[in-house]
């Protein structure tokens, strides 16, 4: 799992005034009374004298907890006594934010040939331990997290380690599939018991017209997974187009099918919004997103080098909202 960057259309940016003794900032954050707390420690006033006032965030995606740019703005107007704006440039916010923490997965598994997952070793190295455990219904598990030293700053990101331990999870149940010689949708139904996976799964699939004939050149793919008590399914439809003199055939998805369900559904429009744009954004982490370095620096600090999503990227989304009252 590579270093990724939250790559938000706005950077960090601060804007700092003293007024007899108080200190009133304007902020883009995702944490108001942490960086709060965060100023009056490294300006040495009584909390009661900070405040912090949040305008649109301009995206954060768990990156927006840090104070860097708030801090700077009110250290410099204290020194000019006047009001100061701090915004950071794109080379900045590439390199001293913090990233997605890298990681190394290694997983080795059991199966019969009837599909039944019977042993499951599943270990993280620094990538983090949300959602490390599956919910198959596997009876011999060792699941562990690892810390490590990591070489860049690192902290949440959009679904926490969420994201790295569903994809190498659901990577080896399609290895399984391969192995055994069964469909990667049944696998999975063989080995859970859980009713809101088997729900999202099911209809997923459904929409998506699982089981058809692959057309030439492409491919299907499935998984499914939960976090923080949501539980959500996708099937992709991708192309692999070999170019001349290019080792690695390039991948497009062509369409993506999910189904998500968090219970109740409030507000459909919101949520359908939210789960897209999390596909959206996960096609990066999948395609193309990583954060370069060597040689002690960064090296793709600009969206000339660091590749998001872009409109060409975006495949068909379908959407299916499961709504369990």
């Amino acid at each position: 799992m590579a270093y990724v960057a939250h790559a938000p259309l706005e950077p960090r940016a601060a804007l700092a005034e003293w007024k007899d003794g108080a200190l009133t900032v304007w902020t883009g954050t995702q944490r108001p009374f942490g960086v709060r707390s965060d100023l009056a420690r490294a300006l040495s006033v009584p909390e009661e004298k900070v405040r912090v006032i949040v305008p649109d965030t301009g995206a954060g995606y768990g990156g927006k907890h840090s104070v860097e740019a708030a801090v700077e703005a009110a250290r410099l107007a204290r020194a000019a006594g006047k009001p100061v704006k701090v915004v950071w440039t794109r080379e900045e916010e590439l390199t001293w934010a913090y990233f997605r923490p890298a990681g190394v997965i290694e997983v080795k598994s059991g199966a019969r040939k009837d599909g039944a997952i019977t042993a499951w070793e599943f270990h993280n190295y620094n990538s983090g331990a949300s959602a490390i455990r599956p919910l198959y219904d596997i009876p011999n598990q060792r699941v562990q997290f690892h810390g490590a030293r990591s070489p860049l700053r690192q902290g949440s990101y959009r679904a926490l380690a969420a994201t790295a331990n569903h994809f190498a999870r659901e990577s080896h149940v399609d290895e399984l599939a391969a192995k055994i010689g069964m469909d990667p949708l049944e696998l999975r139904r063989k080995n859970l018991k859980d009713p809101r996976l088997l729900a999202v799964l099911a209809a997923a699939a459904e929409r998506f017209g699982w089981g058809r004939a692959k057309p030439a050149g492409r491919g299907f793919g499935i998984a499914g997974g939960s976090e923080k008590g949501s539980y959500v399914a996708c099937c992709a439809e991708v192309t692999a187009a070999v170019t001349a003199g290019k080792p690695i055939p390039e991948v497009k998805v062509e369409r993506i099918v999910t189904a998500f369900e968090c219970g109740a559904v409030l507000n459909p429009d919101n949520l359908e919004n939210q789960v897209e744009g999390a596909v959206i954004m996960g096609l990066g982490g999948a395609l193309f997103e990583a954060i370069e370095f060597g040689d002690g620096r960064i090296l793709n600090a600009r969206f000339a080098d660091y590749r998001v999503p872009r409109f060409g990227d975006v495949p068909v989304l379908e959407t299916v909202l499961l709504d369990r009252k």
